[in-house]
């Protein structure tokens, strides 16, 4: 679709432009939103597990541009989403009738559409840690922020700034991070560990993320999701690195999560109180992934405990690559892509699950909040 240039609309003209891009982008919503809440557009913020690209272009080893990767995604090409297929951004816009993939911020050629229904501005290797994003050579949180400050500007010149507020105000934001905090900064690579005790340091992160999402507010973000920590001791690397030789889940890493989870919750709570225009949800990814990892038989699940690519107990982005041995056939049998990320066999089962609390989240006293 080809869209010619204009000039900054007037406020009737932007309401008109408005309507119509959301009418030619949406697509057939898999959920019905309750009452007349509206999510014209997604708006995401994160690390590797809702990049879909934005790391293809930066001198990082958290980038997956190249095959396996993308194995199972539309025409088989490696996009730069850390899976064999789409990841939750995706799945998440095309249940809400949205559109069917969120592209990169800094995709190339994007066009109005994709800005005004919304884009991912994360980036494999990013944590609310300011080190964790600078070990993995990543885009910060505080970048990722200025990002979207530019985004806002075209989106106003595209729809004027009335619209623009408007789609602030009703846009899903996303975050999810926090992961590579406790996985690598803490207990991989142990820089943070040798300063911090884990109550100490999820102290820490949590506090980072309450600033993050404060800003996100001034900005004039209302309706936010935010993921919280997966249960960390189950990832194949993570059963690698701290699980012994049976390769079990490893409880500490599990319990950090735990405590991370625990307090960030609690966090929210507190900024709905102290912003009560807003809404701000914990989305819980560690129960259904665990539930998962525990009852795979029930889902036709034969793998858990490692990942498709290669050997699976440890390799992720670079060192998954198309030389990897032993690399699965059957895909849909594993839980896990690699030795960090789950397929989209699994991203599909949990965005499923969670869709309907996503967007009941929105619906406060009987109308949209």
């Amino acid at each position: 679709m080809q869209f010619l240039p204009m000039k900054l609309p007037s406020s009737s003209a932007s309401n008109f432009l408005f309507s119509v891009f959301v009418l030619v982008v949406s697509t057939e919503a898999v959920i019905k939103l309750p009452g007349n809440v509206t999510i014209p557009a997604v708006i995401v913020f994160g690390d590797s597990i809702v990049d879909a690209g934005n790391n293809n272009n930066l001198k990082t080893p958290a980038k997956c541009n190249f095959p396996p990767y993308g194995r199972d995604f539309m025409g088989g090409v490696s996009t730069g989403r850390f899976s064999n297929g789409k990841v939750p951004s995706d799945l998440i816009v095309e249940e809400l009738g949205i559109k069917e993939l969120l592209p990169a911020y800094l995709q190339p050629n994007l066009q109005p559409e994709d800005l005004l229904t919304g884009v991912t501005f994360a980036s494999g290797g990013c944590g609310y840690d300011p080190l964790t994003t600078e070990l993995a050579s990543a885009i910060p949180l505080s970048d990722q922020l200025q990002l979207f400050k530019e985004y806002t500007e075209k989106v106003k010149q595209i729809v004027g700034e009335e619209g623009q507020n408007r789609i602030m105000k009703t846009a899903f934001v996303l975050v999810v991070a926090g992961s590579n905090d406790i996985d690598n900064t803490y207990f991989a690579s142990r820089v943070r560990k040798l300063q911090y005790d884990i109550s100490a340091y999820t102290d820490l992160i949590v506090g980072l993320a309450s600033t993050f999402f404060k800003e996100l507010y001034g900005l004039g973000v209302r309706r936010m999701g935010v993921f919280s920590a997966p249960p960390l001791g189950c990832l194949p690397s993570s059963r690698t690195l701290g699980g012994g030789k049976t390769r079990d889940c490893a409880n500490d890493y599990n319990e950090a999560a735990q405590m991370f989870n625990t307090k960030l919750s609690a966090e929210l709570d507190s900024l709905n109180i102290q912003f009560p225009d807003a809404r701000l949800l914990l989305i819980d990814i560690y129960n259904p992934l665990l539930y998962l990892i525990q009852n795979p038989i029930k889902y036709g699940f034969e793998v858990v405990n490692k990942g498709c690519c290669g050997t699976g107990t440890l390799e992720a982005s670079i060192f998954c690559n198309q030389f990897s041995l032993n690399t699965c056939t059957n895909v849909s049998g594993y839980i896990f892509w690699d030795g960090y990320h789950p397929t989209e066999r699994t991203y599909k089962i949990l965005v499923s699950s969670l869709i309907n609390k996503i967007a009941n989240g929105f619906v406060c006293a009987g109308s949209p909040c």
